[in-house]
């Protein structure tokens, strides 16, 4: 993040108000790159339709995208069984921080939490009630940026450190197309990186990424089998 802070105290005010933001996703170290280099870079799951790869089945704890889901998206797919979803209002997020005694530092800290590249932050699914250091999150696009892989490329291009991306296209198991990426996360400062996923679809209400980190790669890994059953169950709503 390209933030600069004068005094310590705005420090600790700003990163109060963006643990605020998303439920203290930042305090767990989900995407600010505090990862163990040494962690291993091979993957336990995999895309369907890649038959190359595997990954042990996720138990379907519910479904997440219709009305009077938890959050109401463009999509609907299932989620793993103990993962804790919640809707993100960003405009209203961004608003209540930009009112804040940091103003336009916090506001310019949370926006790079809350956008990346062409999409929002609309809900995110935490994975540690099942013993997992890490989220699911969900981000949308405004309606007619259909072009899946264009926004999924802008995605990864917006990520600070991201690297060695890798694409390729699939079908969902509701029949959606999307494309798919790995690429590693790279924080500079501590010369540290993590494996990364996500994937992206196009909707008649704008594109939708779905975006799988984790404290290390080793937790990625592990919550693979959820990223998996997103992938094979979701559809349009």
């Amino acid at each position: 993040m390209r933030v600069r802070v004068g005094t310590a105290g705005g420090r600790v005010a700003v990163a109060a108000a963006v643990a605020m933001l998303l439920g203290g996703c930042a305090g767990a170290a989900d995407d600010d790159g505090k990862t163990s280099a040494g962690a291993s870079a091979g993957a336990k799951g995999a895309a369907a339709g890649d038959a190359g790869k595997k990954a042990t089945a996720a138990a379907r704890g519910g479904t997440l995208g219709p009305a009077g889901s938890a959050c109401e998206l463009p999509v609907s797919f299932g989620i793993s069984k103990g993962w804790k979803p919640k809707p993100i209002d960003a405009e209203k997020e961004l608003a209540q921080v930009s009112k804040g005694e940091d103003g336009d530092l916090a506001g310019e800290l949370a926006a790079s939490m809350l956008r990346q590249g062409p999409v929002t932050a609309a809900c995110e699914i935490d994975a540690k009630p099942s013993g997992s250091i890490g989220f699911l999150r969900v981000w949308k696009g405004k309606p007619g940026d259909a072009d899946a892989g264009g926004v999924l490329r802008a995605f990864v291009a917006a990520e600070e450190g991201a690297g060695k991306a890798k694409y390729h296209s699939f079908k969902t198991g509701g029949g959606v197309p999307a494309v798919e990426v790995e690429y590693l996360s790279t924080n500079k400062l501590l010369k540290e990186t993590k494996k990364e996923s996500a994937f992206a679809v196009g909707t008649p209400d704008g594109p939708v990424v779905l975006h799988l980190g984790g404290m290390d790669t080793r937790e990625h890994e592990e919550m693979l089998p959820a990223f998996e059953l997103a992938k094979q169950t979701l559809k349009l709503s």
